[in-house]
């Protein structure tokens, strides 16, 4: 596997350089998460399912029962 050459602090991660973000990645039709105080470890998904994931979220429907 490759590793993108430019990753993206999400900004939702606030400021400073610090190593609490999330960093995302895009090559063609795939996203690439990582957390910066672990980049070894990546999740790998394509927009539409991390769109769904999204809706889910904003919506409360993936919330705590």
């Amino acid at each position: 596997m490759t590793t993108p050459d430019s990753w993206q602090k999400s900004s939702f991660s606030g400021g400073g350089d610090g190593n609490a973000c999330v960093e995302l990645a895009t090559e063609a039709h795939t996203i690439r998460l990582r957390e910066s105080d672990t980049p070894s470890i990546e999740l790998t998904t394509s927009p539409t399912p991390l769109a769904h994931l999204l809706h889910g979220i904003r919506s409360g429907a993936l919330g705590s029962a």
